[in-house]
């Protein structure tokens, strides 16, 4: 990142001054407003500079994740499930309290690619990692990795595909947008796979045994497979880069008594940084979504017939398919929920 990585110690110094001189109360508040404001003036800054700095798109993309870890810390200090009180404390105390923080906020092992780890988890991955190790992840990495290689082949095949189908007729048109989208999505799932390599290589992610084999689970933010197969647009959202919809739940959807949904977007949108690609692909994503879950609630129970049912969901999983496609083509990181 060179001289722009001066962006994330900024957010992590004010984030520091904020602990030591807010309220526990209204912590949350501020850390949230400060964190937002710093994060869209980075983002105003970077629509003038991304062409000839990739390596500040590089330091906003790690801002936004920087976002995530300190308003979860926020959160956690505001529902009392974490205790960061330095009153009283002399300044190698303050020290022991505060170098967790910082080292959750830093942890370069999610910093370019996520995914958003609990900081209770993290603190006792590191605490607990020399009495109760993880099992060697060699195994594990290496399977992951393949997968890697295999999506980035699925990868190159939508692409003969996009070639294939280019300037040719309507139908070939429909099919070249959707090879279009998939190669888009693809990318990502390829990007979260090395993520989640790298956090599994380092220990973090291990859930325990289950039947006879180890779990590296717990640190993933959605696989092709599981994500691609889902039957309607709600599910899709709930599952494609998860770990950052669940923080985008409990920050804003769980918080939010009036209009939780379109608030929901409508914050997402902030995140990601207010263009106009964003704008439309969040906006219509918010409202298929809320169609979605209408039609879930209301018009789902109401079918008997095991054959009425299988295509409705067949119906549904094509139509999933567009939206999202659509979404994609609008604009290509409007894909939710990272750079």
């Amino acid at each position: 990142m060179g001289i722009y990585s001066i962006l994330l110690f900024t957010s992590v110094f004010i984030f520091v001054v904020l602990v030591c001189t807010v309220d526990h109360r209204s912590l949350h508040k501020w850390v949230f407003g400060v964190q937002m404001l710093w994060q869209t003036l980075c983002h105003i800054f970077l629509q003038y500079e991304e062409f000839y700095q990739p390596q500040l798109v590089l330091a906003v993309s790690s801002l936004m994740l920087i976002t995530q870890r300190v308003t979860s810390v926020s959160m956690d200090i505001q529902d009392r499930r974490l205790t960061l009180s330095l009153n009283g404390l002399s300044l190698s105390e303050s020290y022991e309290v505060l170098l967790p923080v910082i080292s959750y906020i830093l942890n370069f092992t999610a910093l370019l690619g996520g995914p958003l780890c609990i900081f209770a988890h993290f603190v006792s991955f590191i605490e607990g990692i020399d009495v109760n190790p993880p099992p060697n992840p060699s195994c594990v990495v290496s399977v992951k990795l393949v997968q890697v290689f295999l999506l980035e082949y699925l990868r190159y095949s939508f692409l003969l595909i996009v070639n294939y189908t280019y300037n040719s007729n309507l139908i070939y048109g429909v099919i070249s947008m959707w090879a279009i989208a998939m190669v888009l999505r693809l990318h990502y799932y390829a990007h979260w796979q090395i993520s989640e390599c790298l956090n599994n290589a380092a220990g973090l992610g291990f859930c325990g045994t289950k039947a006879g084999c180890t779990d590296w689970s717990g640190l993933s933010d959605g696989g092709f497979w599981v994500t691609e197969s889902s039957v309607c647009i709600s599910e899709f959202a709930r599952r494609w880069n998860a770990t950052t919809a669940n923080w985008l739940r409990r920050l804003v959807y769980k918080r939010c008594k009036y209009f939780p949904l379109p608030l929901t977007f409508g914050f997402s949108l902030w995140w990601h940084g207010l263009r106009v690609g964003h704008c439309i692909g969040f906006s219509i994503w918010a409202a298929t979504v809320n169609v979605d879950q209408y039609i879930q609630r209301n018009w789902l129970p109401k079918l008997s017939a095991a054959w009425m049912k299988a295509i409705c969901v067949s119906l549904s999983w094509i139509t999933t398919q567009i939206i999202i496609t659509y979404v994609d083509d609008v604009n290509p990181s409007a894909s939710e929920l990272q750079i």
